[in-house]
This record gives C-alpha cells, sequence and structure tokens, in this order.
C-alpha cells in the first residue's frame, strides 16, 4: 500500500472544540468508513484528555480531504441495564439491506462486548443491542447474506496478557438469522507464533471480489522487548464460504515506518479500519483494476489514508 502523501489526513488539530469536552483533544484515530453516493464518509475515534471516548463524522468529495463535522455524534437507546457502559468505539460500517450497520466495541463493567447500530445520517446512531455474550472486539459484518445467513468476523478477547489485558490470537466466523442473535461457527485463522501476525484482528469489512472476499486485518507482532508493532495483512476468502481461507499473505503490507505512525499515544501502530472500493460493477463485485482507500489509526494518535488495488492486494495474499 502506499500511504498518501499528506499525511496524516486528520489530526487533533482538526477536531472543532464543539464544547469543553473537545477542547484541545488529546487524539483521533481508528476510523470507521463508507461511501454514500459521491461523498465518503468518516466516523472518527475522538479521545479527550479525560480519556473520555467520542465519536464525530466526517465528510469528503475526494476522500482525502476532509471536514470534521461539529456536532458530536448521538447515540439513542442506550438504556441503564445491568451493564454500564465505558466507552464506545472503533466503528465498522457495512450497508446492507439499504441500512448502515455500525459495529463497535464497547467497554462495559463485565468487559468488552460488540455493539450494533443502525443509521442513517452517521450523526446518530441507533443501539440495537449487545451482539456478542463473551468478551469479544473487531466485529466486522459481510455486506450481504451468504447462503440465507449473515456473517461476520469477529476476535474473541480469550488471550491474557502478562499486563491482565485479554485480547485475541484468532479471527473467528459468527452467523445469525437475524442480526440479532449469533452463534459461532469456526475459527477462520489463528496468529502465527514469532512472526508479525501473532496477534491478529480484523480490519475493514471483507472486500468482495471475483475471486473471493478480501479481507484486510491488523497483526501484532509481541516478541520485541521494547514495544507491540502493529501492521496490517491480507487474506481472501471463498465467497459461498467466508470461513475458509484462500489464501493468506506472508508479509504485512504496511508496518510503522513514518514518524506520524512511530510516536504517538500508542507508538508503532497501524492499524486498518476502514477501506473504499472505488469502482464496483453492477453484481456488487469490485473491479480488479479498481482503487482501494484504506484508512488507518496511526499511532492511536491521528488517522491516514494508504492507497493500493484489488489488483495489488490479490498478488499480495499470494506472496
Amino acid at each position: 500500500m502506499i500511504r498518501f502523501e499528506n499525511n496524516p489526513i486528520i489530526t487533533r488539530m482538526d477536531i472543532p472544540a464543539i464544547n469543553n469536552r473537545f477542547r484541545d483533544v488529546s487524539s483521533v484515530f481508528n476510523p470507521g468508513a463508507i461511501r454514500v453516493g459521491n461523498e465518503f464518509i468518516l466516523l472518527l475515534r475522538v479521545q479527550n484528555r479525560a480519556r473520555e471516548t467520542m465519536l464525530l463524522k466526517a465528510v469528503s468529495a475526494d476522500g482525502k480531504r476532509f471536514e470534521v463535522i461539529p456536532q458530536e455524534v448521538k447515540f439513542h437507546g442506550l438504556e441503564p441495564g445491568e451493564l454500564t457502559f465505558y466507552h464506545i468505539y472503533d466503528p465498522r460500517i457495512t450497508r446492507l439491506d439499504g441500512v448502515y450497520h455500525v459495529i463497535t466495541a464497547i467497554d462495559t463493567d463485565k468487559g468488552c462486548f460488540l455493539g450494533w447500530f443502525v443509521t442513517q445520517d452517521f450523526l446518530n446512531l441507533h443501539f440495537q443491542q449487545l451482539v456478542s455474550t463473551t468478551e469479544n472486539r473487531n466485529g466486522v459484518l459481510f455486506p450481504e447474506k451468504i447462503n440465507g445467513n449473515y456473517y461476520r468476523f469477529d476476535r474473541p478477547n480469550a488471550t491474557l496478557l502478562d499486563n491482565g489485558v485479554t485480547t485475541g490470537n484468532a479471527i473467528c466466523c459468527s452467523a445469525s438469522e437475524n442480526l440479532a442473535d449469533w452463534t459461532h461457527q469456526s475459527v477462520v485463522m489463528q496468529g502465527r507464533p514469532h512472526y508479525w501476525d501473532e496477534l491478529i484482528g480484523s480490519g475493514p469489512p471483507p472486500i468482495k471480489t471475483r475471486q473471493g472476499w478480501l479481507h484486510l486485518y491488523h497483526g501484532v507482532a509481541t516478541h520485541f522487548a521494547s514495544s507491540n508493532i502493529y501492521q496490517a495483512g491480507v487474506s481472501l476468502h471463498p465467497l459461498e464460504k467466508p470461513w475458509e481461507v484462500t489464501a493468506r499473505g506472508r508479509y504485512n503490507i504496511l508496518e510503522p515506518r513514518e514518524s506520524y505512525e512511530l510516536t504517538g499515544q500508542v507508538p508503532n501502530v497501524v492499524f486498518p479500519s476502514g477501506a473504499i472500493a472505488l469502482q464496483v460493477d453492477s453484481d456488487g463485485f469490485a473491479t480488479e483494476d479498481c482503487a482501494i482507500y484504506v484508512y488507518y489509526g496511526s499511532a492511536d494518535t491521528c488517522v491516514c489514508l494508504a492507497i493500493t488495488s484489488i489488483k495489488e492486494l490479490l498478488e499480495d495474499v499470494y506472496a
């Protein structure tokens, strides 16, 4: 992937001081991305100096220069219940059945779960329900039904690190008949010990191509004494059986190299969370020569853009 020459495209300095919560924020990163008509839309994760997490909408006509809307994204339907919600973050956006679905991570007093929201304007997110019963993150919804079922990739937090934090070393596939009730189907792929992707999780929702579902994911190399290193990779999955793996790239396709990726709130991080295919045919397939805009969080501090193509990703997945 080729970094956009004017990276980072959104920094903390671009966040409008809507009110005291947004004054002099600490960071903006890990955006969800979608294209609606000719407009590119990002849902930005913003963190202030109290380490509160908020979402903002950003829009663009070309996918490169964004305007941040000075209006905080509102969550509707989050009624008090058995769980206390702390942070709603890392949105992944999928258009499905004419509705825009947003899957987020939600930190609660009982752990981190997947939350399901729907929206039409990306300024108001309507909470449907939690869609994981155990700790889970990195939920990405496929953009169409497959053999009558809905599918998603997710990352159960089943690995306990030395610092007491739970994370995941496997991407799994879950199925649902109604988008509300999900059943674990199978492990899709696991981290590769001692290499660049020891711990893994999905990035943007998969992209439909004639060759299969193209899937960008992040991998974490944990065996360096100084720091974990977050990188990006690619895999390919059969259209009718997304839980199987057709091919998986041996090498990362983006790693921290620039100063804005190496230094920040969490050093050594590139974290892909949104991807937009610029050309889709009448059957919904991204064309082989189609450009892909990949939006990623950089050092958990700013938002960046990398540009690639379906053809290049397919070559990478078999490398």
